[in-house]
């Protein structure tokens, strides 16, 4: 849009500039070729005078030598002829075109436009004669260098003239185009922030623009503080709600534990189903607490090194080995193990998501490695993985696979990993791993970030 009005200001105004330029530039070619006309025709009639004279007495040599001598003064060539076409005095200045019409008794009334690139000469033909009686003719060839110089000068200063004009609108449009954007940039590095998880970014007050752009930014400010407020009652509501409900089932569930020993053996298929249940929905609350906090901003803990964050990944070697599935954690970036690098802490977290989920799905045999390289950390398995249509959809609140669902969970997982990389900075990505399974790709900011000093050294 800056371009889009910098262009249309910059045409306008070189529009209007040659408007003015042009015809004036023209004017002046007139105002000088009807000069150069005016002073040659007056000579052309003193010689034509002088011809008459010379002809009816009989005596050309003082008409030559007056001749000569203005040719030698002007430069200008003079040929004086009588009405058969004999040459009187003068020479190398006849024009047929020209000497014709001044024999039917009519003067130059007109000279071609005279500009910097021609013509190089004008042709003047004054008739010799009085009343109606034509006795010879008077042509005079002037050069015109002079004149095109004065029209070349005057050109060039216009041209000038113009380009500075078109120079300083151009600057005046910039900055008035920046005048007019700056609302408009404002509102889109604000909606950007917003978009990027930064709900509290506001359009500053009291800035430059226009009073409509600058009263459509405090009502988008009005706005946002509208929207977010809505989305803190509904993360408070969600929090709220999940911890209130956490007492009422942990009651559920010790007394549902405490009616076993009154129970029939027939029941106990039904009761085991009933207590699933309550620990179902106890998981349920906690992931619905945990995402209202990552989405609050309260998770948000100091950086840890790739050597503890392999610690912590190998916890779950016992558990993957309970399951018969292999483990491979190589968080050296490569090979290159930097002990003054560190991971956001979320990474951790989404760490031990994306390992429950392959516990979960990957059939005994199977193996999960989880990597650090080029600024990703990735967890692969060879699993049965995602159809590419659910790759998109796999992050989604309470998202299930339509053929996974009488697996155990919340559908809160992903969710929460994805919260936590936006909160970190980072982007959660999932994509089909070769030749079958997932990958889990955590894209880090900017690669690894510096460990704190003191928490540099093991």
């Amino acid at each position: 849009m800056h371009l889009r009005i910098l262009t249309v200001y910059t045409v306008l105004i070189a529009c209007l500039v040659t408007a003015l330029a042009v015809p004036f530039s023209l004017a002046y070619s007139s105002h000088r070729t009807g000069k150069l006309l005016l002073e040659r025709r007056a000579d052309a009639t003193r010689f034509a005078e002088l011809a008459d004279q010379a002809i009816r007495e009989g005596d050309t040599a003082g008409l030559a030598q007056e001749v000569s001598r203005y040719h030698t003064l002007y430069g200008t060539a003079v040929e004086i002829r009588d009405r058969d076409g004999a040459r009187v005095a003068g020479g190398g200045a006849w024009d047929r075109d020209q000497a014709d019409r001044a024999l039917s008794g009519r003067t130059t009334g007109s000279l071609p436009l005279i500009t910097p690139f021609g013509p190089e000469s004008a042709v003047v033909a004054e008739p010799v004669g009085r009343d109606a009686q034509v006795f010879g003719v008077v042509v005079m060839r002037a050069p015109t260098a002079a004149a095109r110089r004065d029209v070349a000068l005057v050109w060039s200063a216009v041209a000038a003239g113009s380009v500075v004009a078109v120079l300083i609108a151009l600057i005046a449009a910039r900055r008035l185009a920046r005048w007019i954007l700056r609302p408009v940039t404002e509102l889109d590095v604000t909606t950007r922030a917003i978009a990027e998880g930064r709900m509290d970014a506001r359009v500053a007050a009291g800035g430059r623009g226009p009073a409509e752009l600058r009263l459509l930014e405090r009502r988008f400010n009005a706005m946002a503080d509208a929207v977010s407020a809505a989305l803190e009652r509904q993360r408070a509501f969600v929090a709220d709600a999940s911890h209130e409900l956490r007492t009422p089932l942990t009651v559920l569930s010790l007394r549902l534990e405490n009616l076993e020993p009154h129970l029939r053996k027939t029941g106990d298929g039904e009761f085991a189903e009933a207590l699933a249940e309550v620990d179902r929905l106890a998981q349920l609350l906690e992931d619905l607490l945990e995402l209202a906090r990552v989405e609050a901003g309260a998770a948000a803990p100091e950086p840890i090194a790739p050597a503890a964050l392999a610690a912590r990944l190998a916890i779950w070697r016992e558990v993957y080995a309970a399951r018969e599935l292999t483990l491979t954690v190589t968080l050296d970036g490569g090979g290159t193990a930097d002990e003054e690098t560190a991971l956001p802490a979320a990474a951790g977290r989404i760490a031990d998501i994306a390992l429950d989920n392959a516990a979960k799905f990957v059939p005994p045999g199977g193996t999960v490695t989880v990597s650090l390289d080029d600024g990703a950390l990735r967890i692969a398995d060879d699993g049965p993985g995602l159809d590419p249509e659910h790759l998109a959809a796999a992050p989604g609140r309470f998202w299930r696979s339509p053929g996974h669902g009488n697996i155990p969970g919340s559908g809160l997982g992903l969710a929460i990993a994805a919260e936590l990389a936006r909160a970190a900075g980072c982007t959660l990505a999932l994509r089909a791993a070769e030749p079958h399974g997932l990958v889990v790709e955590v894209r880090l900011p900017h690669g690894p970030v510096p460990l704190p000093a003191s928490r540099s050294q093991p």
